[in-house]
């Protein structure tokens, strides 16, 4: 209650009258009067100066007013903050992604978002999988956006966006072999550009090449996918690289599909969240933005 007081005594003193108070403040003069009565009763000492021309602070009063002010000030600054962030007027997303997810979903997904909601502001942090669910462990970002294979722990909870595929890749010395399909194990001896281990499609492969009783020991290793593709295009090796990243490529004779007679496993997009730690309105707006798009990004 002696909160509504401090309030009651900064109005007052701002319009320098009890009734203009009560006016801005949708009360009542006597209710007033009989508030600030109470508040210098509990302070033992007079605040105001009344007069018929209103109201001034006392020596007491304007030394409480430098105090309440500030607080009110605050007050009203935070609130204003709030409600800002709740019409999206502002925020901040801090987001951990993979670079194949941000490449294949997020960055189309973010333009849409940044068009609708322009003043929040997004920070991209570009790590592997394990790295940005870290990242999230750690409370360093408010959600993940990352690839499988990915193995959770409670709090975190996974929603999946979008599947995609990966396809064997060579740059046109290797045309003559992109002509038929091949066995893994018929292409052991040409040099394999792969991303190094700490990656989730490092594990992802590892597992893949075991099922066929095959090693995956790249001759390359690189530390994303967009590193895999440069060494592909300029005949370094072979390498798997996303369909939908490499069609375009393929199409201008930078590089050549090399059919493989294994299937090749299918790789989710996922959205991970903390299910136990609150997030911003700008966070929450940003998750729902992305997981009702996800039917029609599959």
């Amino acid at each position: 209650m002696i909160l509504d007081y401090y309030r009651i005594f900064y109005y007052v003193a701002q319009y320098k009258s009890f009734s203009k108070a009560a006016e801005v403040m949708g009360n009542n003069q006597p209710n007033i009067t009989r508030c600030m009565n109470i508040l210098e009763n509990e302070l033992g000492c007079k605040l105001f100066i009344r007069s018929n021309r209103g109201v001034q602070l006392t020596v007491e009063g304007e030394r409480l007013h430098n105090h309440v002010s500030i607080a009110m000030e605050q007050l009203v600054a935070g609130e204003n903050e709030l409600l800002k962030e709740k019409g999206l007027e502002s925020g901040l997303v801090n987001i951990g992604a993979s670079e194949t997810a941000l490449r294949l979903i997020l960055l189309t997904e973010l333009e849409s978002f940044h068009h609708q909601y322009p003043h929040v502001k997004l920070r991209i942090s570009n790590h592997s999988t394990p790295q940005a669910i870290q990242a999230l462990e750690n409370g360093l970002v408010d959600f993940a956006v990352i690839t499988t294979p990915i193995a959770l722990k409670k709090p975190l909870q996974r929603i999946p966006l979008f599947s995609f595929r990966e396809i064997l890749l060579g740059g046109p010395e290797f045309a003559d072999i992109a002509s038929t399909p091949h066995h893994l194990a018929d292409l052991q001896d040409i040099p394999l550009v792969g991303i190094g281990p700490g990656t989730s499609t490092h594990e992802l492969y590892t597992q893949f090449f075991m099922r066929h009783n095959l090693p995956f020991s790249p001759d390359m290793e690189v530390a994303t996918t967009d590193q895999v593709f440069p060494l592909i295009q300029h005949n370094l090796g072979i390498g798997f690289f996303p369909e939908a990243l490499a069609a375009e490529h393929i199409a201008m004779g930078k590089v050549v599909q090399i059919p493989l007679l294994e299937a090749l496993p299918e790789r989710k997009i996922c959205l991970i969240r903390n299910v136990k730690r609150p997030q911003s309105i700008a966070a929450r707006c940003l998750e729902e933005h992305l997981t009702s798009h996800r039917e029609k990004a599959e």
